[in-house]
């Protein structure tokens, strides 16, 4: 075999006493994608964040083309052709993608604005991007956003590329361009290191596959020699169904939303004459690209946002009572009992303070219905103790602050959390975002179980396999409006990644037969 682009051996880190990587070994070759699986915790980003110069590792060492070099920060890394295209993207707004693009290089030259311009054309057309070089940052999709940072690190002259979570947020058809990208860029010699959670997604596009397991390296396997089965157990360590298991609903009407219209502080329409029904004992998904609405939706629903015009009425499962709940405040929602249960995108924004133990994050919840000086942390400490064991949270105990959790574990705790209030309805919005195939089967059970009980599961997802497995109805939003609602045993992935982009407003409920 050839001298790998880049070959890892012995790799350790470690903080504190935890252990992130362990002896870790593996290879890249040259013209070949490598997908990185592994639970969370598992130490995937850690790795790949010593290879692109943010970490150092303690012990071990890093050789490129057989020559062993020290990568002591992402300067280094540049040196070595290496890139790293993080989850969250690190753009100015205001800048355009050439200026984004160019910003911070130092090569002795004076800038020119449009000869890099015409650079960034050469790398587009070279690789199949689709992208205006003069487009300001804040103008751009998601998708856009993304190509501006992978053409970053290949106008910088990067050869070995690394991606952490490509897919999250973009759509199907998002994604099949950006697989083509990444294969032009293979057949162009490059080498691309994949940190996913989707395992069809890494079927589709590596040529191995590498599994990290608690820290430990496991092993390689050419992806034309395995399946989603097998690798699933060599990340858990056993095997694990991968079928959701979707019960027929028994549904009654929980939440009645009609003509819902909502405008910002910048006069833009957020929100624009939103209708639909929530079913207690069914689970509704909603599908969208990021920033189409979905957000500010249920953030309407929890009394989060002050509404130009509509109704969202709630029938009380046990005394048949209707209540407007335009009127009232967020706690006044909460004292009713209705419980909408909201699990933010930024887990430790807005659910959970970060320099707080988990029991403390419990009580957040509760701390005002304590009727003694002294608050209560009996109650908050079981409730802890019950959530690391049951999802499996990986924490050293209950007492340990929640900014020292990997993502995931995060996750775990804020889902657990909110569903341990046992609300009527339950507002979900990307609980299993970051989270691996094991962990989020748990939370996709804990939401079945919760539609068994009879509580209306409100969704937002953004893997759409798992919308079409988990849901019962799949309703589609697009830039605040909704393009159709889907029966998700019957909805095609292909039907809602072109309702998702689609510019023609359906009335939601005209949609649903």
């Amino acid at each position: 075999m050839s001298i790998p682009a880049i070959e890892l051996k012995g790799i350790t880190k470690k903080f504190g006493n935890i252990v992130a990587n362990e002896d870790v070994c593996l290879e890249v070759q040259r013209g070949e994608i490598l997908a990185i699986l592994g639970e969370n915790g598992s130490g995937k980003t850690t790795l790949m964040n010593m290879i692109s110069g943010i970490y150092f590792p303690d012990e071990g060492h890093i050789f490129i083309d057989g020559k062993e070099v020290m990568i002591r920060s992402p300067k280094d890394a540049f040196k070595y052709k290496i890139g790293m295209i993080h989850q969250h993207f690190k753009l100015i707004d205001v800048f355009s993608a050439t200026e984004n693009i160019i910003l911070g290089i130092n090569d002795g030259k004076k800038y020119n604005l449009k000869t890099a311009s015409q650079q960034v054309r050469d790398i587009t057309e070279r690789y199949g991007f689709s992208i205006d070089p003069n487009k300001k940052i804040y103008d751009m999709s998601v998708s856009e956003k993304q190509t501006v940072e992978i053409i970053k690190v290949l106008y910088r002259g990067a050869d070995i590329l690394i991606l952490d979570e490509p897919t999250a947020v973009l759509t199907p058809q998002e994604t099949g361009k950006l697989f083509s990208v990444l294969r032009r860029m293979k057949e162009d010699g490059k080498s691309i290191i994949i940190i996913t959670h989707k395992l069809h997604e890494v079927l589709a596009i590596s040529d191995r596959v590498s599994v990290l397991r608690k820290g430990k390296y496991i092993g390689t396997v050419n992806t034309s020699e395995t399946n989603e089965n097998e690798l699933t157990e060599m990340m858990v360590g056993k095997k694990v169904s991968l079928n959701i298991d979707r019960p027929d609903p028994d549904p009654k009407d929980r939440l009645i939303v009609e003509h819902l219209n909502y405008t910002d502080f910048m006069g833009r329409r957020v929100l624009d004459d939103i209708t639909f029904t929530a079913r207690g004992g069914e689970i509704l998904g909603i599908a969208g690209i990021a920033g189409s609405g979905q957000r500010e939706l249920l953030e309407s629903i929890s009394g989060l946002q002050r509404l130009d015009s509509g109704s969202i009425t709630y029938l009380d499962p046990d005394s048949d009572e209707q209540v407007n709940l335009r009127d009232k405040t967020p706690t006044e929602i909460r004292n009713l009992g209705v419980r909408l249960s909201f699990v933010p995108e930024d887990r430790l924004g807005m659910g959970l303070v970060g320099n707080m133990d988990i029991v403390d994050n419990m009580m957040l919840r509760s701390y005002r219905k304590g009727k003694a000086p002294f608050l209560n942390r009996r109650d908050p400490k079981e409730l802890a103790d019950n959530i690391i064991s049951s999802l499996e949270v990986v924490t050293p105990g209950a007492n340990t602050p929640v900014r020292r959790l990997s993502g995931g574990n995060v996750q775990k705790v804020l889902v657990g959390r909110e569903i341990s209030l046992n609300p009527k309805v339950l507002m979900a919005a990307y609980p299993v975002r970051g989270l691996d195939i094991n962990s989020s089967y748990m939370i996709y059970n804990l939401l079945t179980k919760q539609k068994l009980n009879g509580v209306a599961v409100i969704f937002v997802g953004e893997d759409l396999d798992v919308l079409i497995e988990l849901c019962d109805r799949i309703m589609v939003i697009n830039s605040g409006r909704i393009t159709g609602i889907l029966d998700g045993r019957t909805a095609k992935k292909e039907e809602i990644g072109l309702l998702m982009t689609k510019t023609d407003f359906v009335r939601g409920e005209q949609s649903n037969g």
